[in-house]
């Protein structure tokens, strides 16, 4: 990557050897860094970019900067004032659109001038999603305590009572006429309705400290397919992408799997009863690393999990508050899905983040490793 690295000009030339290690250094950044000509034509790029844009170092060196982003990009309008002024610019929390995914990411964006090559520059940018969505995660963690307390005191003062009056219906239906009769029938189903969804809120005052263990991520996975496919999602297809390498998961196997038959439940939905997909992923991303409540040092997150479907998408409104509770765009949902399996996720000291864009929605987690020695999340070397 010699054209990222050049000498100063008063400075004596790198030899190979410092080349590699500059390459080397820069490859290490976690923010993608592209160095582009004069004429707009990528001179080279770092890992990072590579997962950035979602292509290879050697497809980016046949294009241009505009190939790379959205049409009528911020960027390339950077790019113009940098070349105009031979001046730095850095511009904070821009909306940067990508011409191969069509995804927007929301980026700090460093632009400074590379004499060294041809008068051409030097693009660094540092994504603000990953930031803001750790932010969120606590924030949804907060929601979930919020549910727990009111879960403990629905338990105590609703199911009691509740359970009164649908004895007293009961006695009622013995001696009620046909039309008298469909109205007790009403009671006790209402009733029962109201008992399932206090339930539901139950699994959020469960305060006990979860137990985790080694678990093989694939055969849960897999077990959820089995049920979804078995039930409510036998009219969708499916595609598995796993990475057959990937380390066991510190986790509890029933969570886990309630977990995951959430998310593919919220694919369905999504999908609904037209033709659709839903895609299975794993695969091994270091260097994400979290701070969580109870560690006094930040997390390794390697693993990733992503449930992918091809349905309607989230509302743009519904997406900053879509792991909160009450929260749904179902016309009977009860919006504690999502918010369990977040609360699912933070016990097990991961983060779970949404990307959606119509036919294209992904719920991607991110955990961390089970280590033998340790019995605990650790990162892999």
């Amino acid at each position: 990557m010699a054209s990222l690295y050049a000498p100063r000009r008063e400075e004596a030339p790198f030899n190979a050897s410092q080349g590699a290690d500059a390459g080397k250094l820069l490859d290490a950044l976690p923010h993608p860094v592209l160095s582009v000509r004069l004429d707009g034509s990528i001179a080279d790029a770092n890992v990072a970019a590579e997962t950035f844009f979602g292509m290879s170092r050697g497809s980016m060196r046949q294009q241009n900067l505009a190939q790379l982003v959205a049409p009528g990009s911020p960027l390339l309008d950077f790019v113009e004032q940098v070349k105009a002024s031979g001046a730095a610019f850095n511009s904070y929390r821009v909306e940067l659109g990508l011409s191969k995914s069509g995804a927007d990411q929301l980026v700090d964006i460093f632009v400074t001038p590379l004499p060294e090559l041809q008068d051409g520059l030097v693009i660094m940018l540092q994504e603000r999603s990953l930031t803001e969505k750790m932010e969120r995660q606590l924030n949804h963690r907060g929601g979930a305590r919020s549910v727990a307390a009111m879960a403990s005191m629905l338990a105590h003062e609703i199911k009691n009572p509740l359970s009164g009056i649908r004895g007293a219906a009961q006695l009622l239906e013995t001696d009620a006429n046909d039309s008298d009769r469909a109205l007790t029938r009403l009671i006790c189903e209402e009733t029962d309705r109201i008992v399932k969804l206090v339930d539901r809120m139950s699994a959020f005052s469960d305060g006990r400290p979860v137990e985790l263990e080694s678990v093989n991520i694939h055969a849960v996975i897999d077990h959820v397919k089995k049920v979804a496919q078995a039930g409510f999602a036998r009219h969708i297809r499916f595609h598995e992408n796993y990475d057959p390498s990937l380390p066991p998961v510190l986790g509890n196997r029933d969570q886990l799997v309630q977990m995951f038959l959430n998310l593919v439940k919220n694919a369905a939905e999504a999908i609904g009863e037209e033709d659709g997909e839903i895609e299975l992923t794993t695969a091994f991303r270091p260097g994400v690393r979290m701070q969580i409540p109870g560690s006094k040092a930040p997390v390794s997150l390697p693993l990733e999990f992503c449930v992918r479907d091809n349905g309607s998408g989230v509302p743009e409104e519904v997406m900053p508050y879509l792991f909160d509770p009450f929260i749904t765009t179902k016309a009977t949902g009860t919006g504690l899905g999502l918010a369990l399996v977040a609360k699912i996720i933070g016990d097990h000291g991961g983060t779970i983040e949404c990307e959606s864009l119509m036919r294209r929605t992904t719920f991607r987690v991110l955990m961390p490793v089970y280590s033998q020695r340790h019995g605990r999340g650790e990162k892999r070397s």
